[in-house]
């Protein structure tokens, strides 16, 4: 009975040190092709209109990531939407790269691609210029993957694990790039170009972190 009772009492204590579930390295791909980081099911959702070699877009990823990916989507009160808005083919390569991690690996690729915005941005500009005629007369995919491997793109994602055979394929599949495309196109016609933040379906115009912040707390983020 005593040996009973101990179990009993120690029962709510194990439920209560049961850790809760990590939804920062959650992903699920939309219907349209844009990504959702964290729990589908959120009470606040925070929509980006995104774009990799945007340096706003990287500034507000790396400044928000503490908070934002290590708080409020980490403990399931909030999803994070990517849509990306493709700029340039530096770009193309960035979105190709960074969605060719899959749902698994695309929030944790996609905060590396960000990260190094800085380093391969300035390489990927200077081989586009050094070698314009070069890649104008390559087929686009092979043009795209010559350009993000010069920039160094293509060795972020394989520091994640993505092998070389994996990437080839993801360079290659032409209904891949058409649908990120097609994502690409469905901009509303309040954009205020990149980064555009909606949140629960509502634009929230001109802000950084700081100000998004506030807004997310007063929504239930925690």
């Amino acid at each position: 009975m005593a040996a009973l009772t101990g179990l009993l009492f120690l029962a709510p204590m194990l439920t209560a040190a049961t850790p809760t579930r990590d939804w920062s390295a959650t992903a699920t791909m939309k219907p349209d092709g844009a990504y959702v980081i964290g729990n589908p099911a959120a009470h606040v959702k925070l929509m980006e209109w995104a774009s990799y070699t945007c340096s706003h877009c990287a500034h507000f990823s790396n400044e928000s990531a503490p908070v934002l990916k290590g708080q409020m989507i980490r403990s399931g009160s909030t999803s994070f939407e990517v849509r990306h808005l493709v700029r340039d083919p530096l770009d193309l390569g960035a979105a190709i790269l960074a969605r060719c991690a899959g749902p698994r690996g695309f929030a944790g690729a996609h905060a590396a691609v960000m990260a190094g915005q800085d380093a391969w941005l300035k390489k990927g500009a200077e081989y586009a210029q050094a070698n314009a005629d070069k890649l104008q007369a390559m087929p686009q995919p092979v043009a795209i993957r010559q350009l993000a491997d010069a920039a160094g793109l293509t060795a972020i994602v394989k520091a994640r694990g993505l092998s070389d055979p994996a990437i080839a394929a993801c360079f290659a599949d032409k209904a891949a790039t058409d649908k990120l495309l097609a994502l690409s196109a469905t901009v509303p016609a309040d954009l205020q170009g990149t980064p555009t933040f909606y949140l629960n379906g509502k634009l929230v115009p001109n802000v950084g972190w700081t100000q998004l912040e506030p807004q997310l707390r007063a929504a239930g983020a925690r």
